[in-house]
């Protein structure tokens, strides 16, 4: 195959708006060469409701793929899907699926044999009826590749944030807030964004408690914890600086002052980042052996199937994983 390595996607959940975002990304155009992990069925349903002039391929792997202009190379991994399956309604089918695609691209990323991988979204409860018990990407990815330290980042064109915590209950985040954990997020901040060009990542850390426990008067966790954490940080070379206040250090960063926040728990995080809108957000894991950049937003059952769906956060981390991988 005379040609760059290409950048894996995968469709995620078909019952979902995944099919509709990977068409029209593609018939918009786009800036690298690319292979779909997916189904070719549902994908070519997908280009025929949206009038898409493309051609759609199954193939058997990456040494089969025929970058002609117009072409959707898709790799069959999973078993093919059924062309009467309900668009937006839980599907042990689907969820299944959308787990093979994911796993079938880590094993190609792992053997070097595509640059990076970006994900269209996958639906937890489908996974669940297909008896695939993840909370989401992160960690079907983390555990495929024997990852340790991984964190995830959201991203768009005003704001990064890093969370030390991701997908446990609010009563659960307090045990987890360890000096391992912040000193391991600080770390994996400064090394995201020295993959996109920042050469001296400013990484301000977020207080647990409000105005960072002001004193100890309400909880020490800052205090004991996350402040020691960043003095090892900054003497490690990272320059980093907190706790600040968690609800005025993101209106800071989004100023300009800090590069990347280090949030504590997944709300605290996320919530800035999508108030600003999911059109261009870009989710992250950060710590991978490869790259992985993935759309900022799910399944969007109530519009699949409409042509409704902007594929607008699938072009920004088709982008971002391409700035990252020079």
């Amino acid at each position: 195959m005379n040609m760059p390595l290409p950048v894996g996607i995968t469709m995620g959940d078909a019952a979902g708006i995944g099919p509709e975002i990977v068409v029209k990304a593609y018939a918009q155009g786009l800036n690298a060469p690319c292979v779909v992990y997916g189904d070719a069925g549902a994908l070519r349903r997908a280009a025929a409701q949206l009038g898409a002039r493309l051609e759609v391929t199954e193939i058997a792997g990456i040494g089969h793929a025929r970058p002609d202009a117009g072409r959707i190379n898709v790799i069959a991994c999973s078993h093919p899907l059924p062309p009467d399956l309900p668009a937006g309604q839980i599907s042990a089918l689907a969820g299944r699926g959308a787990y093979d695609y994911v796993c079938a691209a880590i094993d190609d990323a792992q053997a070097g044999r595509i640059r990076a991988i970006v994900t269209a979204p996958l639906n937890k409860k489908s996974m669940h009826e297909a008896g695939i018990d993840y909370p989401g990407h992160t960690e079907i990815l983390a555990e495929r590749s024997g990852t340790q330290d991984f964190a995830m980042m959201l991203a768009n064109d005003e704001l990064r944030v890093l969370l030390v915590t991701i997908h446990v209950a609010l009563a659960d985040v307090v045990a987890r807030i360890t000096p391992s954990a912040e000193l391991t997020a600080m770390r994996l901040a400064d090394r995201a964004c020295r993959q996109m060009g920042i050469a001296r990542p400013r990484v301000a850390v977020a207080g647990l408690n409000p105005h960072a426990g002001e004193g100890g008067k309400f909880g020490r966790e800052d205090i004991d914890i996350i402040e020691p954490a960043i003095d090892a940080a900054r003497a490690e070379g990272i320059d980093a600086s907190g706790p600040w206040p968690g609800d005025t250090i993101f209106m800071r960063a989004r100023r300009g002052e800090f590069d990347i926040v280090v949030a504590q728990y997944h709300d605290q995080g996320l919530i800035p980042v999508k108030y600003l809108g999911l059109d261009h957000g870009v989710n992250v894991t950060v710590g991978l052996p490869f790259v992985r950049t993935s759309v900022d937003h799910g399944t969007a059952f109530d519009i699949a199937g409409k042509g409704l769906a902007d594929h607008a956060s699938l072009v920004a981390a088709f982008d971002l994983a391409l700035a990252m991988t020079p």
